[in-house]
């Protein structure tokens, strides 16, 4: 698809717009910035991706809870819980995510720092030169290979099973990106920008429909990758900037 130069302008002011420090605030993306060590980040990320389906408003709120109820420090808390602790965790609920889901999360993470050598190395082992797509399916397949909560696993979506895996994509464009605008926090220096896709939902699809970015009706992975080869055309280096552009067009500005 050949990209208009006048869009690519567009689109790079939008980028501008919104990919500043106030965009953190109301966003989840305001629940790892709560941490410093890598690991809190990472794990904090995750778990308020997960969850990041909804009200934008009731999504932070509820991450925020759900991270409180883990203590200082996410990391000691997924490493070190015992069956009393994860008693915590008892009464969390957001939505379809209970505290079933919350206590398998918990323990699956212990297995993954325990077996694989934690989150970023899995990834990081399962990418392909311009895509995380698979790494994704992997991380999957790894996250409940101990678990006995089979309710659990549609709460990690699998592009090779047609998913667009929005909320993975989202997750990843956090810990990958670091551009210094202070939004994404790119603390995963063994990934690049460049293999990262868009976290396509209901808002970002309309607007690159708009915009002639995506063909595809369908919000699926198929979509995702259409929607990858439009933004590599306009910057194959840091293709998913522009997912402040569209987020940014459909949520505040009703493109």
């Amino acid at each position: 698809m050949k990209i208009d130069a006048d869009l690519k302008s567009f689109l790079d002011e939008k980028v501008a717009a919104y990919n500043t420090f106030d965009f953190i605030e109301n966003d989840p993306v305001c629940i790892p910035h709560r941490y410093h060590l890598k690991e809190d980040i990472e794990i904090a990320g995750f778990l308020a991706a997960t969850i990041s389906w909804g009200n934008r408003k009731t999504i932070v709120k509820n991450a925020t809870h759900m991270l409180d109820l883990l203590g200082e420090s996410p990391f000691d808390f997924v490493m070190s819980h015992d069956e009393h602790q994860l008693h915590l965790l008892d009464h969390f609920v957001h939505r379809t995510f209970n505290s079933i889901d919350y206590k398998c999360f918990i323990q699956s993470l212990k297995h993954i720092y325990t077996e694989h050598g934690g989150l970023e190395a899995i990834f990081s082992k399962y990418a392909e030169p311009h895509s995380l797509q698979f790494a994704i399916h992997q991380f999957k397949q790894l996250f409940f290979e101990k678990s006995t909560s089979e309710r659990s696993k549609k709460h990690v979506s699998d592009p090779m099973a047609g998913s667009s895996a929005k909320r993975l994509n989202m997750y990843l464009r956090w810990m990958v990106r670091n551009d210094k605008n202070g939004v994404d926090l790119g603390i995963w220096t063994s990934l690049h920008t460049s293999q990262l896709s868009c976290p396509l939902d209901i808002h970002t699809g309309n607007v690159a429909r708009k915009l002639g970015l995506l063909d595809r009706v369908q919000n699926d992975a198929r979509a995702v990758t259409a929607l990858d080869e439009s933004l590599r055309e306009m910057d194959p280096v840091d293709p998913v900037k522009y997912d402040f552009a569209l987020f940014g067009l459909g949520i505040f500005e009703g493109f």
